[in-house]
């Protein structure tokens, strides 16, 4: 835990250097803030999915529940994926290299760690990455 106090009202700038302790508090908090969120909404559907009565008499409206749930199961796989994803970028926090491109070593911009707080590459790396995805994808 850290000591730093951060207001509400903080964003991340240009000016200040960069994955300062400030900075590095923020997103850490920004983090588990959206991790305790996803956690939440997976409770809210097992509660949702446990109390949905089963005895359905109509087969479309049978079909139409076994479908729904297919569609939020598949989500809730999605978000635990997600979560993983966000307990390596806390790691990262803690080990001192988030913010900084894995490909390039490079720091990543402020304004795609806003967006997407576990970005393990800069934008350019990211393109670049997916450019040869399609490549060999059209192999």
């Amino acid at each position: 835990m850290s000591d730093i106090v951060i207001d509400e009202s903080y964003r991340p700038s240009e000016d200040e250097p960069f994955m300062s302790e400030r900075q590095r508090e923020y997103f850490r908090r920004k983090l588990l803030n959206w991790k305790e969120d996803i956690l939440r909404e997976s409770r809210e559907t097992l509660v949702a999915l446990q109390s949905e009565s089963e005895n359905h008499p109509d087969l479309a409206d049978r079909a139409s529940s076994e479908t729904d749930r297919a569609i939020e199961l598949r989500a809730r796989d999605r978000q635990r994926k997600l979560i993983a994803k966000i307990e390596a970028a806390l790691l990262r926090i803690e080990d001192g290299s988030y913010g900084y491109c894995e490909e390039t070593g490079e720091p990543i911009s402020l304004k795609r760690l806003e967006a997407r707080p576990i970005a393990t590459l800069s934008l350019e790396a990211q393109e670049r990455h997916e450019r040869n995805e399609r490549v060999y994808r059209d192999d």
